[in-house]
């Protein structure tokens, strides 16, 4: 089996991280910036292995072509994988994961959106930036003492916990599993998601995309809220119903919201669109608003955390060429739990 794996959807800076960490494994990569979609799924032939981002499509039909073309590992340079249909892939394809790279990472960039969107750190730049030193209009509020609700308790939630308690915040969070070991010793409390709505200046989501998650900020939830919470996302954009959401801003009920991700950010975030007109109208109209800071899904980026990223990929590709089990496995069957304590691989 050659050592070959066609990696999809790159630009420059995952090219210098993956040349580096390269050097330790020796595998025969190819570079493409296209991202993975029914078209371009025929490049993967000749390929054991190909390794796709966020915003790469894996449905079923494209699942169904690799296969065809004897691709046997997709190696998911992230933590999330709700682009990809586990279900179709189940028996006949394995997906490996980079389960955590850098909670650091992710937790300090959702800081970072609460500060600025807080003390209207961008509106002050561009201010200054022009002459303009007037500070009319950027009040804030003290972070100290406020309450802050975290959705989502794994290892970016309990990072963005203690960030919050560093700034003096009391600390409200949801999870269906509660580590309630952390909760003790980092001085917060797990309520329901009614009381976290009801009682929080802040809410940020730590949470995974599934099916029971999706939407999880509607209308009828944005109802139960404070009037003038802030909402971050730095998870994934169909955590949020963007048009309820927007409908919330426009009423006044939500404060502010700061979002590093977009449920239809497949076509837009990590390219450059700077001198095209955005023909999706709910991300245009998301950007007329005053009180919304949008990144492109930059959280994760860092040096530590692309390092870490290529790493851990590499090693998991390894993995599957030297024949071993494969730690970082997902499947539809059980979500990359099955036969772990055996230490075999999924199928």
């Amino acid at each position: 089996m050659d050592r070959k794996i066609l990696f999809y959807d790159t630009k420059p800076y995952d090219r210098r991280f993956f040349d580096e960490a390269n050097k330790k494994y020796g595998l025969e990569i190819q570079y493409l910036s296209e991202h993975l979609n029914e078209t371009t799924s025929a490049f993967s032939v000749g390929y054991d292995a190909i390794c796709a981002f966020v915003n790469d499509n894996l449905n079923a039909r494209i699942i169904n072509d690799l296969v065809k073309n004897q691709v046997s590992l997709v190696a998911m340079r992230s933590a999330g994988y709700n682009n990809v249909d586990l279900k179709a892939a189940f028996g006949k394809i394995h997906i490996v994961r980079v389960p955590g790279y850098s909670p650091y990472a992710v937790a300090e960039h959702a800081m970072a959106l609460i500060l600025c969107l807080n003390r209207k750190i961008h509106k002050a730049y561009s201010r200054t930036r022009d002459g303009n030193f007037s500070i009319t209009g950027l009040l804030g509020f003290d972070l100290y003492g406020k309450t802050a609700g975290v959705i989502g308790t794994g290892q970016i939630g309990n990072c963005m916990i203690n960030i919050l308690k560093g700034f003096g915040m009391n600390v409200l969070a949801f999870d269906k599993v509660k580590n309630k070991e952390f909760a003790g010793t980092a001085g917060f409390k797990y309520v329901s998601l009614d009381e976290l709505y009801k009682k929080s200046h802040i809410i940020t989501l730590h949470c995974p995309l599934t099916p029971e998650t999706k939407y999880l900020i509607n209308k009828d939830s944005i109802l139960k809220m404070r009037q003038g919470v802030m909402i971050i996302n730095t998870g994934r954009g169909g955590l949020i119903n963007t048009r309820d959401l927007i409908a919330g801003l426009k009423s006044g009920h939500i404060g502010s919201a700061g979002l590093d991700v977009y449920e239809e950010e497949g076509e837009y975030f990590f390219e450059d669109f700077s001198g095209i007109v955005i023909s999706d109208d709910v991300l245009a109209r998301l950007l007329t608003f005053p009180n919304v800071l949008i990144t492109s899904h930059q959280g994760f980026f860092t040096q530590e955390a692309l390092t870490n990223i290529a790493e851990i990929t590499l090693a998991n590709v390894k993995e599957f060429y030297d024949g071993g089990y494969l730690k970082n496995e997902i499947c539809y069957r059980c979500d990359g739990k099955c036969k772990k304590n055996l230490k075999q691989r999924c199928f």
